[in-house]
């Protein structure tokens, strides 16, 4: 027990050593209030916190996250068609593009895919 108590204390000298070496020779900071403000998406928080938010590019946004994670999907579909059966595979693969095809034309059809506002 004395030598858990000892060791203990001996990690507790020596992280107040660490942190104490640490502030001592890091670089001294100025403090700004624009560094220290947060940043969200270009819009200073300080003069208008409630601006018009374009609900276009937030669907924009939501659609490229989708597809970006069905990439993410389909690339270890192709590394596992040597490993799979065949049949399987491709049945399933080919419901998975199916289902994303049926997307596109779904966000296309809602004209969700235009670019300009």
């Amino acid at each position: 027990m004395i030598t858990l108590s000892m060791m203990f204390i001996l990690i507790l000298l020596i992280l107040s050593f660490l942190m104490m070496f640490s502030i001592i020779i890091s670089k001294k900071k100025f403090f700004d209030r624009e560094k220290f403000s947060p940043f969200e998406c270009g819009f200073d928080p300080k003069s208008m916190t409630r601006m018009p938010f374009s609900i276009h590019f937030f669907i924009i946004t939501i659609i490229f996250l989708i597809f970006d994670v069905e990439i993410s999907i389909i690339l270890p579909m192709i590394l596992s068609f040597k490993i799979n059966n065949k049949m399987y595979w491709f049945l399933t693969s080919t419901l998975f593009m199916v289902i994303l095809i049926i997307g596109i034309f779904y966000e296309w059809s809602l004209n969700l895919m235009n670019w300009k506002f």
